[in-house]
């Protein structure tokens, strides 16, 4: 007999040893679908985000996971038994939310220890593993504080010290960063995937940023209107993206409308040779496959083409350019940073690096579609 094909490293966390499985959910609020047929799976010790816009279904999922609704249709298991029949109480999973939900008469060191002394735990233990979490989240000198001394972003810490004190099989996280400044919320992103990865509980972790999903995961669900768009590794879902919507989704992305006859793609001034049946397309082009060709010089298998910069953003190490083909095709193009440019200018990008995508189920807006 044949062995079967390997499966994509993306998948074998989730396949081979799966704590969660989400078969075939769907949650309906009235006459409003807000999750579609949803199967997923979570590996492990794994660490997977759902990503996805404002009403795209992810807190939801969320909730039914912990046991704060229930499905409408389809059922959720963990550990080989059926989850969605547990009230929340019973399922090992915690939650950390948005609104941080602490207690207003405890000081920090005491909601953080509440969990673990709802379950009689030692009380020898319970200080060890307390001071252990506010070491975590760096936190150990407002031990003493009530939450409303405290900040936003250090309450957000000791609602996270609080979930993670339990050592629950499986932890929830609803936008927990979110109330953080720009570089605390980096340097949480570091702890956070570190502690992960010493404490070996798998993460679900909801967000609506990108950059987010990319730094932490090590898989994303994209969710778009209650559906799953793609589910894959953040450089999978990068480089190659399925459809449309995930390519602009995901980073910035030059999305160009053509069509092929004869084996040659044409798009817009855009044209090159491939192996595809005739018919329309689009491809998705990163900004920094494209780089300026100031010797004119191409491989076989690289395209060139001659446009005008009309503008230019500094940003740092690399700059934006926006650029016209002519006959109103305007491109993306990063490059590193080297002053400003103006007029025409030769450009190239491998043909590998324009990846075909499908239109998907909804009409993508016309600014982000070149043709």
């Amino acid at each position: 007999m044949s062995a079967s094909p390997a499966n994509p490293p993306e998948q074998d966390t989730a396949e081979s040893a799966a704590l969660l499985e989400v078969r075939n959910v769907a949650k309906r609020f009235g006459a409003v679908d807000v999750l579609k047929n949803i199967s997923l799976s979570l590996g492990a010790g794994e660490f997977l985000t759902l990503l996805g816009e404002s009403g795209s279904g992810k807190t939801t999922l969320l909730r039914l996971i912990a046991g704060f609704e229930q499905p409408s249709s389809g059922e959720i298991w963990m550990s080989g038994a059926r989850l969605d029949l547990l009230p929340p109480y019973k399922r090992r999973v915690n939650t950390v939310f948005q609104n941080y939900a602490l207690f207003p008469h405890l000081s920090a060191h005491d909601n953080i220890a509440y969990g673990l002394r709802v379950k009689g735990t030692e009380a020898s233990e319970v200080s060890n593993r307390v001071e252990e979490a506010l070491r975590m989240v760096k936190m150990q000198e407002f031990a003493g504080s009530r939450p409303s001394k405290l900040s936003g972003g250090q309450q957000q810490r000791i609602a996270l010290a609080r979930a993670l004190v339990n050592r629950p099989q499986l932890l929830l996280l609803d936008e927990p960063l979110s109330a953080l400044d720009a570089n605390l919320r980096k340097q949480m992103q570091s702890e956070l995937k570190a502690l992960q990865r010493e404490i070996g509980i798998t993460f679900l972790f909801v967000t609506h940023d990108q950059e987010e999903a990319m730094a932490l995961s090590d898989r994303i669900a994209l969710l778009r209107d209650g559906a799953l768009e793609q589910v894959a590794s953040p450089r999978e879902i990068y480089a190659h993206p399925a459809t449309a919507y995930t390519a602009q989704f995901i980073g910035q992305t030059n999305l160009l409308r053509g069509e092929i006859r004869g084996s040659i793609a044409s798009c817009g001034a855009l044209c090159w040779p491939v192996e595809e049946a005739d018919g329309p397309v689009i491809f998705s082009l990163r900004p920094e496959a494209i780089r300026i060709c100031p010797d004119g010089q191409r491989q076989t298998s690289e395209v060139k083409f001659r446009a005008a910069v009309r503008q230019q953003f500094y940003s740092g190490s690399t700059e934006l350019l926006e650029v016209d083909c002519g006959s109103g095709q305007t491109l993306r193009v990063r490059v590193p940073a080297r002053g400003p440019l103006a007029g025409e200018h030769e450009f190239v990008f491998s043909m590998a690096d324009a990846i075909r995508v499908e239109e998907g189920t909804k009409e993508v807006s016309s600014k982000q579609i070149t043709s």
